[in-house]
């Protein structure tokens, strides 16, 4: 069942046009409006292609007043046939990585866009950290192999926001060579939580850095265990609301060799780690952090889990459990908004949604992807510096004083993740700005 008015929803449902060009591309609620920006296969800044497959995002505030955004792109093509550039500063062959954008926090228009790493594949979505970076991670383990990647892959990389061109792609082999999803980073400990999206056989990780906000220095990798049982299964019988007690069990060899997606996982589980399906997006938020899976719970259709950090270990809760498609359709990246909601973005069948989910557990519609049936990702929040309200106005010139109106949310379509670029019209990846009423709503 979808949430009523007052529990969180902002209301129906309505198309509305994109004002970059008038197009019908989602629905959105009455008083919303959204402006899209650099499609798949458009010319950046710096003479390269946007790339394909806009994934996983997060956004910075800058010292000049403008929004920042470092984007993935989990490009699926062969090894040299992917559309971000290398140079001396890329970690393999041509391949994925991240680009950055910088955007104006009150028109929402897009004003530069740049590669920032490049070298890497299947890009798929990572998490921002509190040293002012976006870690970008590797949703794969391949390579290397006679004549396709040169190198292993299956890493995180740390990529500062306030990079102004391609930096080094240094991998971080101590936090893990498995198929990672996502990070989320606790401000009061530096600890990187991460999540693994390999079927029935994930795992809940955290890093304990050496040298906190320096990840290249190394640390310890640790694999979420459930007290009350050994090889504990989150994956269906859960019941809403019930708080699991757990601990953390070391990964003695956290960068194995060869292609076997399982060598992190499985010394995990020897040591009694609980199993998890597809974990995927990854956030803090109100003193825990929340992760995706997205096919877990009796229905197949996705579960959302908060873990409250506690000592040396903590609680696990599920606070959500869709009981079908028509109310969550397997969620995939996730945000936490200003007001301390959950935004849900789907990567089902069919429809597309983006759904809102109240601490409480009450869940609502967002938006509707009306053009594709693509994905939705990277949701991300940003607030606009209220500092820079006397000195900067919007684009038609009128203050900028409603806290809402600072409020913007930026999300990917992905669009097509292999192929040519441009991929056909409709298939490409796009990123959008949406802003309006949040505070009548959940978000």
């Amino acid at each position: 069942m979808h949430a009523a008015p007052g529990k969180g929803s902002y209301g129906p449902l309505v198309p509305a046009a994109d004002l970059r060009d008038g197009a019908m591309r989602m629905s959105l609620p009455d008083g919303f409006h959204y402006r899209s920006f650099s499609p798949a296969g458009a010319m950046m800044s710096d003479g390269n292609l946007v790339p394909l497959a806009h994934d996983g995002m997060g956004v910075f505030n800058t010292r000049d007043g403008k929004f920042r955004l470092v984007r993935n792109h989990e490009d699926r093509n062969a090894p040299g046939a992917g559309t971000l550039a290398v140079d001396g500063n890329a970690y393999d062959r041509k391949g994925g990585g991240t680009t950055t954008l910088v955007v104006n926090p009150f028109t929402r228009e897009l004003e530069r866009d740049f590669i920032s790493l490049s070298g890497t594949t299947v890009n798929c979505a990572g998490g921002v950290t509190p040293w002012n970076s976006w870690i970008t991670c590797e949703e794969t383990n391949v390579g290397p192999t006679p004549g396709g990647w040169q190198k292993q892959h299956g890493y995180c990389f740390d990529v500062p926001a306030d990079a102004n061109g391609t930096v080094p792609a240094i991998a971080i082999p101590e936090m893990g060579r498995f198929s990672h999803e996502a990070i989320a980073v606790d401000p009061d400990t530096w600890i990187v939580y991460e999540t693994e999206d390999n079927g029935s056989n994930s795992g809940f990780y955290r890093f304990l850095p050496a040298t906190p906000g320096v990840l290249i220095d190394g640390g310890q990798l640790e694999m979420m265990a459930i007290d009350a049982a050994f090889n504990y299964d989150t994956r269906s019988g859960q019941t809403v609301g019930t708080q699991l007690p757990v601990s953390w069990v070391p990964i003695a060899n956290p960068n194995p060799p060869g292609t076997s997606s399982t060598a992190v996982y499985s010394q995990g589980r020897a040591l009694g780690g609980a199993r998890f399906g597809r974990l995927e997006g990854c956030w803090y938020g109100s003193g825990a952090i929340y992760f995706v899976s997205t096919n877990g719970g009796n229905a197949g259709a996705g579960q959302v889990w908060e873990f409250r950090p506690e000592g040396d270990g903590g609680t696990l809760t599920l606070i959500f459990e869709s009981g079908g498609a028509a109310q969550l359709d397997a969620p995939d990246n996730i945000a936490v908004s200003p007001q301390n909601g959950l935004l849900l973005c789907e990567d089902g069948g069919g429809n597309q949604y983006l759904r809102g989910l109240t601490l409480g557990g009450e869940i609502f519609d967002f938006a509707l992807n009306l053009e594709s049936d693509s994905e939705w990702a990277g949701a991300t929040f940003a607030v606009a510096d209220p500092s820079w309200n006397d000195r900067k106005v919007r684009g038609d010139n009128r203050p900028v004083g409603n806290r809402w109106e600072r409020v913007t949310l930026f999300v990917n379509r992905q669009g097509a993740t292999g192929g040519p670029t441009p991929p056909a019209p409709g298939q490409e990846g796009l990123t959008f700005a949406i802003w309006g009423p949040w505070g009548n709503g959940a978000l």
